[in-house]
């Protein structure tokens, strides 16, 4: 009883005695009372409350409500335990020590404390992992996008100008385009004549990073520099060199320092190089270059130089033609029979097959079989002329002024020897200029005339690009006369009128470029000045309208695309006269950069500098001023385009290679 006693006085909630604790009530007649002392403990410890099966006693009723103020205070330390889990172990701890003195319901409270420990436990993992799911999901999802998406294109704009020496006449500094350094840029090459102050003219080629306007490199030259070509293959690697051409030099040099790398003096040389297949067997291509002396015999020679030393094939090979106005060729040409015929001439134009020219100068056939091949349709025409060597191609009363393989891009002041430009010259009808103000396409399968253009005298060569959607090149050509310069496109299909217009402009020798856009259209970019309005009566003159005398003339670089005929985007404005231009592109920002080398005054008695500008066309049309042209019969446009369509149209055209 005493135990019992001792057991129930004890206050609610408070932990029991520890072991080897003295206690004077439970060791007094702990024998005696032991098996009562059990019975009243194992109330409680097996669940019976108020509510038991079993009736309230003066003893077990005490025991009840002790034990129901024990289970209030479980549940309230369950509650805070669940705010501080921390503390759960040690209170397990606790509890499994008291159910081992407690007896009989050790085993039940051991059961509950492991079961609420496990569902605490579960809540923090499902806790973290609600956490770190989303987390790690969102992450996996950034580097899904950063490897899957493409990054956005820099805007790389190239914009600069610079000035190299002084402005060499009328005649054009030689300009060509060719990427030196794998950016996927043309850089710029140019001719350059320089003054000093002893009086004698320095000469030099030097080459321009298409992005800064950098010297890569110089080379110095004893004579002025007429052509500039690049992409020779000069080894079995991947090693590229540039054509420096004078008037008596042939020199080839690294593309990308200017070292030398072989040169050949010859006498009066008058044309580009030709690019040949191998003509040797040592896998390098051989070359073709024409010279012209001055004297009355008017021998035209051709001369084979190895592409790999630059060494003389052979002898030079003569030619006697008759005739006057500008030297033609000499083009390469592939006939659909697979045969290699090189077309020239002055004035009138002729045909020589490649093997006999080669045999000519070296006395024995070429190494590699398909230029052993003739074309006997071409060959029969030998009989009309009772000729032996030579065929006639084109010849008459009236002189050849232009003659240029009918494609997009051929000799766009890019003077490369790159593979491309080479297909790009055989297999093709022509595009023939004669008489100065006719212009034909000669058919390469039957040398006829496919159709002909009068047009008033045409002073710089046409160029190609696709105005219409039948898939036919066509014609953009300009001629200038009494301070007015009419453009007109001709229809290459047919050689009917595709679009017109006419500008104040004095007469310019600067050819018209083309430019392949993503509509498979082409864009058209020539220099003029103001369009002349139809309402306005215009008085021919040698000064061009809305010119006083001396003012000096505003020329502007229109830009001209087929599905907005009667749109002009103005892209520059200059007094600098333009003598040469080229445009080259950049493939991975779809864009394209317009380079001009042009004629500066310059202050003083000091002589006219050259200066070369780049621009990009898709920041010049990003700042453009829209011009707006009279409507012409050829061309319907009922309704006439917004400002903000025309904007967002060009804005969003990107261009490239052709």
């Amino acid at each position: 009883m005493a135990s019992a006693l001792s057991r129930a006085l004890k206050l609610p909630g408070k932990k029991g005695s520890e072991l080897g604790e003295y206690d004077p009530l439970t060791q007094a007649d702990s024998e005696d009372e032991s098996e009562e002392d059990d019975l009243v403990l194992s109330y409680p410890r097996n669940g019976l409350g108020r509510d038991s099966c079993m009736g309230p006693s003066s003893r077990s009723g005490r025991f009840v409500g002790v034990v129901d103020e024990m289970l209030d205070e479980d549940d309230e330390d369950d509650d805070w335990r669940e705010h501080v889990p921390s503390l759960e172990r040690d209170d397990s701890k606790d509890m499994q020590y008291q159910d081992q003195r407690r007896g009989s319901g050790s085993f039940v409270g051991a059961h509950s404390t492991d079961t609420d420990a496990k569902k605490m436990r579960m809540k923090h993992i499902v806790r973290t992992a609600a956490f770190f799911v989303p987390l790690v999901c969102a992450t996996l999802l950034v580097l899904l996008c950063a490897f899957l998406i493409p990054c956005q294109k820099g805007k790389f704009r190239p914009q600069w100008e610079r000035a190299l020496g002084e402005a060499g006449g009328i005649t054009p500094p030689a300009l060509a385009l060719w990427d030196v350094n794998d950016d996927s840029v043309g850089d710029v090459f140019v001719g350059v004549t320089e003054s000093p102050t002893q009086g004698n003219k320095v000469y030099s080629a030097v080459a321009l990073s298409a992005v800064s306007g950098q010297i890569t490199w110089k080379k110095p030259m004893h004579e002025w520099v007429m052509y500039i070509q690049c992409g020779l293959k000069f080894s079995a690697e991947k090693s590229k060199a540039c054509l420096l051409i004078s008037k008596s030099v042939l020199m080839a040099v690294n593309e990308t320092t200017g070292e030398t790398l072989w040169f050949v003096q010859l006498k009066n040389i008058e044309s580009q190089v030709v690019l040949l297949p191998d003509l040797q067997g040592d896998l390098i291509p051989d070359l073709l270059i024409s010279t012209l002396p001055t004297d009355a015999a008017m021998d035209l020679s051709f001369t084979f130089i190895s592409g790999k030393t630059g060494e003389k094939l052979g002898r030079s090979v003569p030619f006697n033609i008759s005739g006057q106005g500008k030297l033609i060729g000499p083009l390469l040409h592939k006939t659909q029979q697979e045969a290699y015929y090189i077309l020239f001439g002055l004035g009138n134009i002729k045909a020589i097959s490649l093997r006999d020219l080669y045999i000519h100068a070296t006395g024995k056939m070429p190494s590699n079989q398909e230029l052993r091949k003739k074309d006997p349709g071409w060959e029969g025409l030998k009989a009309r002329t009772n000729s032996s060597t030579l065929i006639h191609i084109f010849g008459g009363a009236e002189d050849v002024t232009f003659l240029y393989p009918h494609v997009v891009g051929y000799d766009s002041n890019h003077n490369n020897l790159d593979t491309l430009s080479n297909q790009n010259s055989i297999k093709s009808d022509w595009v023939l200029v004669y008489g100065s103000s006719k212009l034909s396409v000669l058919r390469q399968k039957d040398l006829r005339k496919d159709w002909t253009f009068s047009s008033p005298s045409i002073h710089s060569q046409p160029t190609s690009g696709h105005f219409n959607d039948d898939g036919v090149l066509d014609i953009f050509l300009q001629h200038s006369a009494n301070g007015i310069m009419k453009v007109q496109i001709i229809n290459g299909a047919n050689g009917r009128l595709l679009w017109s217009s006419e500008f104040a402009c004095p007469r310019l020798d600067l050819g018209s470029t083309t430019v392949s856009t993503s509509t498979r259209h082409s864009a058209f970019l020539f220099w003029a000045s103001e369009p002349i309005r139809a309402q306005n009566n215009i008085t021919k003159s040698t000064v061009p309208p809305g010119v006083a005398a001396g003012e000096p003339l505003i020329r502007k670089l229109f830009l001209l695309h087929p599905l907005y005929p009667t749109i002009l985007l103005e892209l520059n404005s200059t007094t600098d006269t333009a003598v040469t231009s080229a445009v080259t592109f950049d493939e991975r920002q779809e864009d394209a950069s317009y380079i001009t080398v042009s004629s500066q005054p310059t202050p003083g008695s000091r002589p006219i500098a050259c200066v070369v500008k780049i621009m990009s066309l898709k920041a010049a049309i990003n700042n453009a001023k829209i011009v707006r042209l009279n409507e012409n019969k050829t061309q319907e446009s009922p309704v006439k385009p917004s400002a903000f369509e025309v904007n967002t149209f060009f804005r969003r055209l990107a261009f490239r290679p052709l």
